[in-house]
C-alpha cells in the first residue's frame, strides 16, 4: 500500500485550509452555529462550488468529483481543525453512501447530483440514541432491534395498498423524475411512517431524510430505509439543545408520514449500514485528529507567550513533558486515521484512538490555559465539547475497542477456530497426554479494553 499523498490531495488540503482559515475562525464558528441552519450557508456553497466538497466521494456520472473515501477523510481532517459546522458529515459520510449502495438507478440519478453539488442536504434518522449501533460501530445487531423491533417505540413502517386514500394525499402519482423522489412508492400504494428519532444530525435543516424504520411485525421483522421530503405532511422537526453546537441535532416526529422505500425490500440494509459505518468511522477519525492537532497547536502557542515567575510557562520541564506526551498521542492517532482512510475495515479502532486523543488533548488544553481556560466562553471549550459529544454519539471508546477486538477474533473460543486438520483435544479424565502434543491453550477471559 502506498500511503503517500498525491499532488491533488495535497492541493485539496491546502486550498481547504486556506479557505477555512479566512472564513472559519472561533468567532465565526460561534456565530454560525447560532443561525437557524446551524451553519454558514454561504461558506457551505463556496466549499461546494470551489472544491466540490459534498460530492468529493461521489462518482462523476452523478455529478461528483469521483475521488475515493480516503480523499473525503483527508478533507475532513481540515474541517476538524476548524471545527467547521456543516452538513458534510450527515450528507457525504452517512447518506450518500447509503443511497449509492441501496438506491435504484432512478433514485441515484435523481438524488446524488443535487447532493454532490450542495444544493440538497440529507440526514440519517435512527430511533433513540442508537446511531453507533445502527452503524455497527459498537456492536452488531443482526435482528435490527434498535429500529423498533415490532414493539412500541422507534419508527414503524406500514405498506399502503395501491389506490388507498391516505388523508387525501395522492401518493401514487408523485413525480419521481426530479429531485422530489421522497414521495410514496409508485410501484404500489407506498409506505407510511410513524414514530420518532431523537438524535438526528442536522435533521432540522436537511432537505431529505433517510429514515430507518421497522416493518413486518414479529413474523417478518426487518429494518428498511425510507426517503422522506422536508415538507412531507405529518413530519415535525425541532432542533435540540446539545452540548456541542457544531454538531446540531434534531428530534424528528413522524405522524403517518408518506415515504418512499430506498431500493428494494430484499436489500441488505443492515449490511449497507455497517459498511457505511466503517467508512464514516475513518472520516470521523480524521476529523477528530484534525481537531486534536489544532487544540495542541493552540496550547503550544499559548504556553510560549504566557509568562509566570518571569519566564514563559512553556519553558518549565513539567509542561514540556505534558505537551510531548500529547504530541505522541496525536501523532499515533493520525497514523491510525490515515491507515483507516485506505482500509476502512480498521475505522472503528482508528476512531477509538482518535476520540481518546481528542478528549485528552482538549482536557489538557483547558488545564494548561490556566484560569482563563476554565471559563466556559474560552475557545478551548469548543474542542472539549466536540470531544465529549462525539464520544457520546459514536462511542464510547472502550466499546469501540471491544467491538474491534470481537471482529478480529481476539477473544474467540479456540475450539471454534481450530484448523480442520487439527484433532480435537479430549479434556476428560481418561485423556491421553500424548494424544495431542500441542493442545490449544484455554480461552482467555474477555475484558473491556
Amino acid at each position: 500500500m502506498d500511503a503517500a499523498f498525491t499532488a491533488e490531495q495535497d492541493e485539496i488540503r491546502r486550498t481547504l485550509r486556506e479557505i477555512l482559515g479566512k472564513r472559519c475562525g472561533p468567532d465565526e464558528v460561534k456565530a454560525a452555529v447560532r443561525t437557524a441552519a446551524g451553519h454558514d450557508r454561504e461558506l457551505w456553497q463556496q466549499l461546494a462550488r470551489q472544491l466540490g466538497l459534498p460530492g468529493i466521494a461521489v462518482a462523476e456520472e452523478y455529478g461528483g468529483v469521483g475521488c475515493a473515501p480516503a480523499d473525503l477523510a483527508l478533507a475532513c481532517e481540515e474541517t476538524g481543525r476548524a471545527l467547521l459546522p456543516s452538513p458534510l458529515l450527515a450528507t457525504a459520510a452517512l447518506c450518500v453512501p447509503l443511497i449509492a449502495a441501496l438506491g435504484t438507478e432512478a433514485q441515484r440519478s435523481a438524488l446524488l447530483p443535487p447532493l454532490a453539488t450542495g444544493g440538497l442536504t440529507a440526514a440519517l434518522a435512527v430511533s433513540g440514541p442508537a446511531l453507533a449501533t445502527a452503524l455497527a460501530l459498537t456492536g452488531e445487531d443482526a435482528s435490527g432491534q434498535w429500529s423498533g423491533g415490532g414493539r412500541a417505540g422507534g419508527v414503524q413502517a406500514r405498506a399502503v395498498a395501491a389506490g388507498t386514500d391516505t388523508a387525501g394525499t395522492d401518493t401514487a402519482g408523485t413525480d419521481t423524475a426530479g429531485t422530489d423522489t421522497a414521495g410514496a412508492d409508485t410501484a404500489g400504494g407506498g409506505w407510511r411512517l410513524y414514530g420518532e428519532a431523537a438524535q438526528v444530525l442536522d435533521g432540522h435543516s436537511a432537505g431529505l431524510l433517510l429514515v430507518a424504520a421497522h416493518t413486518g411485525g414479529f413474523a417478518r421483522s426487518r429494518t428498511l430505509l425510507f426517503l422522506v421530503r422536508e415538507d412531507a405532511p405529518g413530519l415535525v422537526r425541532s432542533r435540540q439543545t446539545v452540548l456541542d453546537e457544531t454538531r446540531p441535532q434534531a428530534r424528528i416526529e413522524l405522524r403517518d408520514v408518506p415515504a418512499q422505500l430506498l431500493g428494494a425490500e430484499g436489500a441488505d440494509v443492515l449490511g449497507a449500514l455497517a459498511a457505511t459505518g466503517r467508512t464514516a468511522a475513518a472520516v470521523l477519525a480524521a476529523e477528530a485528529v484534525g481537531a486534536a492537532g489544532q487544540a495542541l497547536a493552540r496550547t503550544v502557542e499559548y504556553v510560549r507567550q504566557r509568562e509566570q515567575f518571569g519566564r514563559a510557562i512553556g519553558s518549565f520541564q513539567a509542561v514540556k513533558h505534558r505537551l510531548a506526551d500529547l504530541y505522541v498521542q496525536v501523532q499515533a492517532a493520525r497514523s491510525a486515521a490515515y491507515y483507516a482512510a485506505w482500509d476502512p475495515d480498521q475505522g472503528g479502532l482508528a476512531l477509538a484512538q482518535a476520540l481518546e486523543a481528542l478528549r485528552v488533548t482538549a482536557g489538557e488544553a483547558i488545564q494548561l490555559h490556566g484560569g482563563i481556560g476554565f471559563t466556559w466562553e474560552h475557545d478551548a471549550h469548543l474542542y472539549f465539547k466536540r470531544a465529549a459529544a462525539d464520544e457520546l454519539l459514536f462511542g464510547p471508546v472502550h466499546r469501540l475497542r471491544a467491538h474491534a477486538a470481537d471482529r478480529a477474533g481476539l477473544f474467540a473460543d479456540p475450539a471454534a477456530v481450530r484448523p480442520p486438520d487439527h484433532p480435537a483435544v479430549d479434556t476428560g479424565p481418561a485423556a491421553d497426554p500424548a494424544a495431542d502434543p500441542a493442545p490449544y491453550p484455554p480461552a482467555q477471559e474477555k475484558v473491556v479494553v
